[in-house]
């Protein structure tokens, strides 16, 4: 098997060098690209697996990149803030990015990360998200699980790893209602702190590719103090 292939959008020369070389060293390819600009030009071209993108770039910042690269690009986006601060977190979220690590990060800690995210863009056993069979339909929408798809009518929807996997989610659990806790442990494995912005920032966007009125969601609904509730109906 080919070893995954990283793209390390990282400008801090000796940074880049030190990372990559931790990364290779546990059975990664790594390519180093020190400008913003340029990775939009690499990134849907050489179509890695992985793209760890830091958020301070010169050309252009890693917001950008990512707001860029999303349409053409499906793969996983591991952003790197330097602050922590929720407002940058939920700013690449909303741009399409699949998670995000503070600065300055603990090697082993990127590369927990990266096999994590890549575990989740492999097949998710449908046993553990509660659905059974590789596909679900529910009018004119069908998502299915094998191949990591869903449609829409006769429309494709382009979806990143991490809202294919929120989806999947949902839609195995349709018509019951999922607390933001329920989804965090399924998906990252952490519980609810009452300040992570992840879910709702990757509803916000599910919503907008299936079609749902934000004000007046249908399809992916918001129980007040609750959660979120994936309608069996409404699909028509």
């Amino acid at each position: 098997m080919a070893a995954p292939r990283i793209l390390l959008v990282e400008d801090d020369e000796r940074l880049a060098e030190l990372t990559a070389e931790y990364l290779r060293k546990n059975d990664f390819e790594v390519a180093i690209e020190p400008r913003g600009d340029t990775a939009c030009t690499r990134i849907p071209a050489e179509n890695p697996d992985v793209v760890v993108l830091d958020v301070m770039l010169p050309g252009k910042d890693g917001f950008d990149v990512c707001r860029s690269v999303r349409p053409q690009y499906q793969g996983v986006i591991l952003m790197l803030t330097a602050r922590d601060e929720d407002m940058d977190q939920i700013l690449g979220l909303e741009l399409g990015a699949d998670d995000f690590i503070s600065k300055p990060v603990q090697p082993r800690v990127l590369l927990a990360r990266v096999r994590a995210l890549l575990r989740r863009a492999g097949p998710v056993e449908g046993g553990e998200s509660g659905g059974s069979g590789d596909e679900l339909t529910f009018g004119r929408f069908r998502i299915n699980q094998a191949t990591r798809s869903a449609e829409l009518g006769e429309a494709t929807i382009d979806l990143t790893t991490a809202e294919f996997d929120l989806l999947w989610l949902l839609a195995c659990h349709a018509g019951t209602v999922l607390s933001r806790d329920d989804l965090l442990q399924r998906l990252r494995g952490i519980g609810f702190d009452g300040l992570d912005r992840s879910i709702d920032a990757r509803i916000s966007r599910l919503r907008k590719k299936l079609g749902d009125d934000p004000d007046n969601p249908a399809r992916i609904k918001t129980v007040r103090g609750k959660g979120y509730l994936f309608s069996r109906h409404d699909w028509n």
